[in-house]
C-alpha cells in the first residue's frame, strides 16, 4: 500500500499514456483502413494530454525537478538561498492552492450548468474531474520536496538547497 501511495501520480501517468497510445494507434489504423476517423479521439486524447501534465507535475514537484530560473539564487550566500528558497516554496504552495480551489470551482460549474462535451456529448466534468485532485498533489508532492529540502540532516547541517 506504501509504494501505491509513493508512486500514484507515476501510475496514474502510465495508465494514461497507455490509454492515449492505444486509442491514438486505434484511430490510426482506423482513419488509414477504412477511410473514416475516430471523431472523439482528439477530445479523449486533448483531455488526456491535460490530465498527463497535472499528474507528471506532481512527479517533477516530489523530485525538486520543477522549472527554475536560476540566476539570482546561484549568486547568493547559503543563509540567503534557503530565504529565497522557503519564499520561492511559499509562494508556490500558495499559487497551486489557488489554482485546486479554482479548478474544484470550474468543475462545479461544469458539473451545475450541466454543459456536455463536444464530440462524445457526455458531462463535461467528467474531464474536469481529476484536476484539482491533481493540483492538490501536485500541493502535496512539493511540501514534501520542501520539508525535505529543509530539514536538518543527521548532522545538524541543512541540506544543500537545490535551486529554487
Amino acid at each position: 500500500m506504501a509504494f501505491l501511495f509513493r508512486e500514484a501520480e507515476k501510475i496514474i501517468c502510465a495508465v494514461i499514456f497507455l490509454g492515449m497510445t492505444l486509442l491514438g494507434f486505434a484511430n490510426v489504423v482506423v482513419r488509414y483502413g477504412t477511410n473514416f476517423s475516430l471523431a472523439a479521439t482528439e477530445e479523449l486524447l486533448t483531455n488526456g494530454f491535460l490530465l498527463l501534465t497535472v499528474f507528471g507535475a506532481a512527479i517533477a514537484a516530489r523530485r525538486g525537478e520543477h522549472l527554475a530560473v536560476t540566476l539570482i539564487h546561484d549568486i547568493l550566500p547559503p543563509v540567503l538561498r534557503r530565504a529565497v528558497f522557503i519564499f520561492s516554496a511559499f509562494v508556490s504552495v500558495t499559487l497551486l492552492a489557488l489554482s485546486a480551489y479554482f479548478s474544484w470551482e470550474v468543475l462545479f460549474n461544469q458539473w451545475s450548468s450541466g454543459i456536455q462535451s463536444y464530440a462524445l456529448g457526455i458531462p463535461a466534468w467528467y474531464y474536469q474531474a481529476a484536476v484539482p485532485f491533481g493540483f492538490a498533489l501536485i500541493l502535496f508532492r512539493y511540501l514534501q520536496h520542501a520539508f525535505e529540502t529543509t530539514r536538518p540532516s543527521s548532522t545538524g547541517q541543512v541540506e544543500t538547497l537545490p535551486h529554487v
